[in-house]
């Protein structure tokens, strides 16, 4: 028998143990030891590097921008703590576990929350790596000349080529030149293998606007940031004829920065000697009932100068060194003078009542009389500037005190005021008080005008002697305000010029070819430049025109390509 042999293909062999059969497939590289190749690890340097460069990139700073946008949300959509802490209780109160969710998450308190000020500080170190490195990049562009001709200009936008018998290539390259430098472009001349060129580019303002917005906004960060930590505001409420002086004991309430050294506070005070509020009269045009005007007479007086007289309106501050004076609100307040049984005067003077928030100035008084005997006593009801008693219960009909009334309760008890946690102002717990009863046995309601006088079957009393006025004031410093606006305006100026500046580049070559010269110009856009065609074509006609005597009149006069052969016309941009 003769022997056979047999060849085996060399694919069988991925099929022998240990020769890739675990991955079902062949390949001419077979694994050594079974060991697959290593990917090289980043290390600690080249992640951080990796992370520092995805944070400082471009896209990165506009996606923190609209994040920081985001997160300023809720705070116009919910009360503030630093702005209005009396709305922001009123709003936890009355929303219950929903109010206590949002309190938690910082959503009353937006502008100095853990979450809001990490996005400031990354957008902050997200701006400053971006633009460092594009200003040395930028200045490094401002001094370099204008790029080289490009070999074959056939490629670029517009490109002409004009034929010139008998003409040097001398004149033509140095005609170009003046008629670019007249154009505001930088421009070099350069000599070549067979000729000369002129290369030309304009439009470097355009990212000098582009790092002028991005400088800006860094420094609309650092001033508000800086604001925050330096500035001042508190609220005051002064009735007419009272006065108020500048110190942290006569503010109702105050918000101060980190910074903030009480020493630097301003050395002034003001006397709110009258307020005037217009509304709209049934039969005006309008709303009846509408506000038209509010304004505070006050005079105002600072150290080293003579007092003056300033009326102060909404939307028109008092401004004096280091402070400015907003009017925030305003309402009435009624002269009520409460006695005991024994004859003790136990409260009296003007009282300041809470606007119920409808049309007809509705509002709430109470009055706290802890002194009285032989128990404490509160007065709670509403003031009406022009008042009925329906059976809506008391309410006012209008704003302005045409026909001013008291509509009082009186209750007697535990004001709950030796228990030593503070209490508002302006509220009163009636659960532990009870009401004093008429005649016949049910609470006495009090009705008062101006003058009158109402005695209680216990002897206590209750007058409405008479009406004043009073209003809230706002008053707040920021020494970095005036950072804030010039920043601002740089960064609108920097973003007009990133967007109405184009950048382009144009090049005109010119060779000598047996007594005829050769010109060629074409241009380059680096964004879109929809004229740049038009402008290339039109430089070259007149080039060519110039050299052959048919040159247009206004030609010398012209300093835009375009400008020349299209009538005049010119294209608004700048180097």
């Amino acid at each position: 028998m003769s022997e056979r042999t047999t060849s085996q293909d060399p694919r069988e062999k991925s099929a022998e143990p240990g020769a890739g059969a675990e991955s079902g497939r062949w390949s001419s590289k077979p694994e050594v030891d079974g060991a697959r190749a290593a990917v090289p690890s980043l290390g600690l340097r080249g992640t951080l590097l990796f992370l520092w460069r995805q944070l400082t990139s471009m896209q990165t700073a506009l996606v923190l921008l609209m994040l920081l946008a985001v997160a300023a949300i809720p705070g116009s959509l919910y009360p503030q703590r630093s702005v209005n802490p009396a709305l922001t209780e009123q709003f936890l109160d009355e929303n219950g576990r929903w109010g206590e969710i949002l309190d938690a998450l910082g959503f009353f308190e937006v502008f100095s929350s853990p979450w809001f000020s990490a996005i400031y500080l990354l957008l902050f170190i997200s701006l400053i790596g971006c633009i460092v490195p594009r200003v040395g990049v930028h200045l490094k562009q401002l001094r370099a000349k204008p790029p080289r001709t490009p070999s074959r200009l056939t490629r670029f936008t517009g490109y002409t080529r004009v034929e010139l018998p008998g003409e040097q290539a001398d004149a033509l390259i140095e005609s170009a030149r003046r008629s670019l430098r007249r154009s505001r472009y930088r421009t070099e001349v350069r000599e070549e293998r067979n000729g000369r060129s002129v290369s030309a580019e304009r439009g470097l303002l355009r990212e000098t606007g582009n790092l002028l917005f991005h400088i800006a906004l860094v420094g609309v960060l650092v001033c508000v940031a800086g604001g925050s930590l330096t500035s001042y505001r508190g609220q005051v409420t002064v009735i007419e004829g009272d006065g108020f002086s500048n110190s942290l004991t006569q503010y109702d309430s105050f918000e101060a920065g980190a910074w903030f050294d009480e020493s630097d506070m301003p050395d002034f005070r003001f006397t709110l000697e009258d307020f005037r509020a217009t509304y709209v009269e049934p039969g005006e045009s309008g709303k009846v009932g509408e506000p038209r005007s509010f304004e505070a007479d006050v005079q105002v007086s600072t150290p080293g100068q003579e007092d003056e007289s300033r009326t102060v309106q909404v939307n028109k501050p008092l401004h004096v060194p280091g402070a400015s004076m907003y009017l925030l609100g305003n309402g009435y307040a009624p002269e009520i003078t409460v006695t005991d049984p024994e004859g003790t005067v136990v409260a009296e003077g003007p009282l300041i009542t809470v606007p119920m928030g409808d049309v007809g100035y509705t509002s709430q008084v109470v009055l706290k009389a802890p002194d009285a005997q032989p128990e404490q006593t509160a007065v709670v009801g509403f003031f009406l500037p022009t008042g009925t008693i329906d059976e809506q219960g008391p309410r006012s009909l209008y704003p302005d005190a045409v026909d001013p009334q008291l509509a009082l309760t009186v209750y007697q008890g535990d004001l709950g005021l030796d228990s030593g946690v503070p209490q508002n102002a302006y509220e009163v717990d009636l659960t532990t008080l009870t009401a004093v009863p008429g005649e016949d046995g049910d609470p006495v309601l009090i009705r008062l005008y101006p003058g009158e006088e109402y005695e209680l079957a216990d002897g206590t009393t209750v007058s409405f002697d008479g009406l004043r006025r009073y209003a809230a004031f706002d008053i707040a410093h920021n020494p970095f305000e005036r950072g804030i606006l010039v920043s601002a305006l740089v960064a609108v100026g920097g973003l007009i010029l990133s967007l109405f500046v184009p950048r382009r580049r144009l090049w005109v070559r010119v060779r000598e070819a047996d007594g005829t010269a050769v010109l060629e110009v074409a241009g380059l856009a680096r964004s879109d430049d929809p004229a740049l065609e038009t402008d290339v074509k039109a430089l070259a006609s007149r080039l060519a025109g110039a050299h052959d005597g048919n040159r247009p009149p206004d030609a010398a006069s012209s300093g835009h390509p375009a400008a020349d052969a299209d009538g005049g016309h010119r294209e608004g941009s700048a180097q």
